[in-house]
């Protein structure tokens, strides 16, 4: 008897380093937030949720995980 293949979901989401285009501090932020996230140093807005994959208000430096 043949052993199946077993598949292992992965998920959609992922951790995403992002500049701020105002300081140009960078942030992990989490692609899929449901919460705006601020910049820490200058307080402008880098994520807008949007119900699924948020809008992400920043240059993406890389993509973690």
């Amino acid at each position: 008897m043949k052993k199946r293949k077993i598949l292992i979901p992965e998920p959609k989401s992922r951790f995403i380093r992002v500049r701020c285009p105002q300081c140009g501090n960078e942030q992990v932020v989490f692609d899929h937030a449901t919460f705006p996230a601020r910049c820490f140093m200058c307080g402008h807005q880098l994520v807008y949720p949007t119900g699924g994959k948020a809008r992400i208000e920043g240059e993406i430096i890389k993509i973690l995980g």
